[in-house]
């Protein structure tokens, strides 16, 4: 089922940034007067395909839905009617094509200002960074951090959620910053700013997931309460009488505050005979638990609580207005894209891991997931990815719309277009480029799956 949603959010996503992306060509070309032969969403076989307006343009849903085009009219491509040459899009001038190029990505851009404003309308509501344990003497307990504290702002920033701190201090480490301030809150609502130091941290640091081991501490989470969820079958859990719903208030006479207590006392006491005491139906109840051994480990054969509800104290929730919203979906597109040019320059000078790179298969991970947590994490993805797209297709890469438009600034500086030879060599060495970044991103992919 989660392969299957997987796929569908996948299909959904791109289809409707293709869409988008396409648009923009279609939109621009056609306000500009030149003729569009087909629209199509896809490549491949066609699975729907109508004709519309006085120029019968093709529109096509096609079978493989990993890009798309847009068709226009050119000599370069047939033979074009007389009376329709003007119309053909190698007899425009240098700057409609190079408008109709930049199109594309520009609406990616004007998509993602939206879908991130439409996400802070619906409202974000993520973990406040509340500090849980922290390692001694790592980076974090020497700049001063405590559990307990609360981050809330990074270099004087306004910070609600953990996502906001590790990407400004991302920001930082792209900037070569050694330092980044952390004003915290205590639990005695007092202020202050602390400085942490970064030297020996890389990008990689945070793009692999190891932000909180390198700074030595563990976000804190609320642990949920110690009441049985699902029962497995034939598990010791059930031979002892337990069910769901069953709070679980004390082992061995020992008081039990929260799911953890209850979990590590029965992980240390594998095979060994224990008393519970359990809250049912306002009654309490004594019940003889027997833990069967795994890996070394007590195991009882139980889950938590599945609709467990984290106290509003731990949780932010960030949401605007129109106004407000459009104003901060801008804002968030532009510092996207400033982050995603710079990774991608440390990237190629070798400072950031090629690791990092992610093809379908992750994509599609990602859109079940976000698609799962709700709308607002779905709108955060399309955003993300619709800025990813905008800024890869002006790379100066033959094939992509950068490419194109770097062809035209030439023709722009010499007076004439690049000879279709050289063309045809460039976009075969684009095709090349592109070809082996695809396949190491696919490499990634399978590397994540298998590891």
């Amino acid at each position: 089922m989660s392969i299957i949603v997987n796929i569908l959010a996948f299909i959904v996503a791109i289809g409707i940034l293709v869409t988008v992306h396409e648009f923009g060509h279609y939109w621009v070309a056609r306000r500009l007067g030149v003729k569009i032969l087909r629209f199509s969403i896809g490549f491949g076989y066609p699975l729907w395909s109508r004709c519309f307006g006085k120029d019968k343009t093709e529109f096509v849903i096609a079978a493989i839905p990993l890009g798309g085009y847009v068709k226009m009219l050119d000599e370069r491509e047939g033979e074009v009617a007389p009376e329709e040459v003007h119309r053909a899009f190698n007899q425009q001038s240098l700057k409609v094509r190079s408008a109709i190029v930049f199109a594309g990505p520009l609406l990616n851009f004007v998509f993602a200002i939206f879908a991130y404003a439409m996400m802070y309308m619906v409202g974000i509501t993520g973990m406040k960074a509340f500090v849980g344990d922290i390692e001694p003497q790592s980076v974090a307990e020497k700049a001063g951090l405590q559990s307990g504290y609360q981050i809330v702002a990074v270099n004087d920033k306004p910070i609600i959620h953990w996502e906001g701190i590790i990407q400004t201090t991302l920001e930082q480490l792209l900037n070569d910053n050694d330092t980044v301030t952390y004003s915290v809150m205590t639990e005695q609502n007092r202020q202050y700013d602390l400085q942490v130091n970064l030297t020996g941290f890389s990008v990689d640091d945070i793009a692999g997931g190891d932000f909180f081991t390198k700074l030595g501490f563990k976000p804190y989470r609320p642990p949920p309460p110690a009441t049985i969820g699902k029962i497995m079958p034939d598990s010791p859990a059930q031979q002892a009488g337990l069910q769901t719903g069953d709070k679980v208030i004390a082992m061995d006479g020992q008081k039990v505050i929260n799911w953890f207590d209850w979990a590590d006392y029965i992980k240390q006491r594998p095979g060994q005979t224990m008393e519970v005491e359990v809250e049912r139906n306002q009654q309490q109840l004594k019940l003889t638990l027997i833990p069967m051994e795994v890996e070394g480990k007590g195991r009882v054969g139980v889950y938590g609580p599945e609709n467990y509800t984290i106290p509003d104290k731990y949780q932010g929730v960030e949401r605007y207005g129109l106004g407000q919203a459009l104003v901060a979906g801008t804002v968030k597109t532009w510092q996207i894209s400033v982050l995603t040019l710079r990774l991608m320059g440390k990237m190629l000078t070798l400072q950031v891991s090629y690791k990092h790179m992610s093809g379908p298969f992750t994509i599609a991970e990602y859109a079940g997931k976000t698609a799962k947590i709700g709308i607002s994490a779905f709108l955060m993805f399309l955003g993300l990815v619709s800025v990813s797209l905008g800024v890869i297709n002006l790379m100066p890469i033959p094939l992509l719309d950068g490419g194109h438009l770097f062809f035209y600034l030439i023709e722009f500086i010499k007076g004439s277009p690049v000879t279709e030879n050289t063309e045809f060599l460039l976009q075969r060495i684009g095709l090349t480029l592109l070809l082996c970044l695809m396949g190491l991103a696919i490499f990634n992919d399978f590397e994540r799956i298998f590891s």
